[in-house]
């Protein structure tokens, strides 16, 4: 292989979000340019991992101080998805089914030793590998190290000068962890122990973008927004900010396609969207109760305080409230505060306002097929993918104006006609203002907002010029 992903998500394996999509995309689109390229993950206890079939290439463990943890790399044989899919089988740290959480919505406390045991394992099987890959693409804190430990680990140096890219999908989330823990890393180089100090603690992320050849963001609103606010990163940030780059995340058009996709039973015919729309809004209000001869508006993803969901409750029932003539639903996990309070919400309204607090990816598609709006009130948003779902769908995004979200939202305000609507402030007041907006868009200029719908759905958000992009950064850094 000429570029190895590094992730601990890819879709379909294993998703919590975003990096799962792009990690799950951009192999496949890389191969079709004709570059080798593969993805190693961890095996978790997933329903799309558990229907696999695996070929061990080879066993092996990795130390964590006093103690030592098995593991194995193993293929995936199926060859439909269009790059090759290596798994790290170590059942004492992945053999659970979720990704970071456990069944009821708690972190693992052991998550330091389960990402540095899944990045040795990973350098374990590059050190044997007869050709070595050109390009070592590492995603997020949780493959953080790799590029410090094959440039100064005592057992992995002999990989010092392979190229590494890492990309930076949430600057939140670092990795973090105390100067106590020292004992369970890799034996390494004395001198280089300030680059894996951040702030008194040892940090992944900014360890990663210290040691890295280069590294991303995923869009470049996102990589300005991080020069300013990155979490205590922003000296670093700008300090490194000449081997950086901001590349937009694409979307993968043969999955998010309204004519083919697999998980709609209606799908778009004939270019008839009125038909489209109308059929799966209907499906959508008798699956969760709300009135179908109204516009939708819908929330799909983390029910997080970074994904502004907290503002939705006070705002939607803001909204009902007063007699607003609108249905809304919401779809994912997270805040149980915030669950709570949308579950009390489709009591009181029942036929305005229905919600399914789950992952499910099936009723997320159908529910993109469905709406006329898509909520996106983030307070960080690194790329976003749902305002590009949505646009693919025919719904039209809703968003703060951060990061991808400001890269790929136009407001319909602008002499372009927009490809959505946007507001700047996170408050409640503004987000009732923009959704009135939304909701007199609706109701008095249908015109304007089917050429809306119309224009949305033919904007090509796929990964082809975000591919060629990153394979000019590869090609920067190495013979790929």
């Amino acid at each position: 292989m000429k570029i190895l992903h590094i992730s601990a998500e890819c879709y379909p394996a294993a998703k919590a979000g975003g990096l799962g999509d792009v990690v799950g995309a951009l192999p496949k689109y890389l191969n079709k340019e004709g570059v080798e390229t593969a993805v190693i993950m961890p095996k978790y206890r997933t329903k799309w991992l558990k229907e696999q079939d695996f070929e061990v290439l080879m066993h092996g463990t990795v130390r964590l101080g006093m103690y030592y943890a098995s593991y194995a790399i193993e293929e995936c044989l199926n060859e439909e998805l269009g790059f090759t899919l290596y798994v790290v089988n170590c059942p004492q740290f992945f053999d659970r089914t979720g990704i970071y959480t456990d069944e009821n919505g708690g972190g693992f406390r052991d998550d330091t030793e389960r990402w540095l045991a899944f990045q040795q394992a990973v350098i374990h099987w590059i050190l044997g590998l007869r050709e070595k890959p050109k390009v070592l693409h590492c995603h997020d804190h949780h493959t953080g190290l790799i590029p410090f430990m094959i440039r100064h680990g005592v057992e992995y140096n002999w990989l010092a000068d392979l190229p590494t890219v890492f990309t930076i999908h949430n600057g939140q989330y670092q990795g973090m962890f105390s100067w106590q823990l020292e004992q369970i890393l890799p034996y390494y180089e004395a001198f280089a122990r300030p680059l894996l100090d951040w702030a008194g603690a040892i940090n992944p992320m900014a360890s990663a973008i210290k040691c890295s050849w280069k590294f991303t963001t995923v869009s470049p609103g996102y990589l300005a927004e991080l020069r300013a606010n990155s979490g205590g990163l922003e000296w670093l940030v700008n300090n490194e900010i000449g081997k950086s780059a901001g590349i937009l995340n694409g979307i993968d058009a043969e999955v998010w396609n309204p004519k083919t996709d697999k998980l709609l039973d209606i799908k778009l015919e004939n270019g008839d969207i009125d038909s489209f729309k109308k059929k799966n809004k209907e499906a959508i209000a008798q699956k969760f109760g709300v009135r179908a001869d109204l516009p939708l508006l819908t929330f799909i993803g983390r029910i997080v305080s970074e994904k502004g969901a907290d503002l939705l409750p006070e705002v939607i029932g803001r909204y009902l409230k007063m007699g607003g003539a609108a249905s809304f639903v919401i779809l994912g996990t997270g805040d149980p505060s915030v669950s709570d309070a949308f579950r009390r919400m489709a009591v009181h309204f029942p036929d305005r306002f229905g919600c399914a607090l789950e992952y499910n990816e099936s009723v997320a598609h159908q529910l993109y097929a469905a709406s006329d709006f898509l909520l996106m009130p983030s307070r960080v948003e690194p790329c976003g993918l749902n305002q590009m779902y949505a646009q693919r769908y025919g719904a039209v995004p809703i968003v703060r104006s951060v990061g991808g979200l400001r890269d790929t939202v136009e407001d319909i305000a602008a002499p372009s006609g927009g490809s959505g609507i946007r507001f700047d402030t996170f408050s409640v007041e503004e987000m009732t203002q923009v959704l009135h907006r939304a909701m007199q868009l609706w109701w008095d200029n249908a015109l304007t907002f089917n050429a809306l719908r119309q224009h949305i759905m033919g904007i090509d958000n796929s990964w082809e010029h975000s591919t060629a992009q990153y394979l000019a950064l590869y090609r920067e850094i190495a013979a790929v």
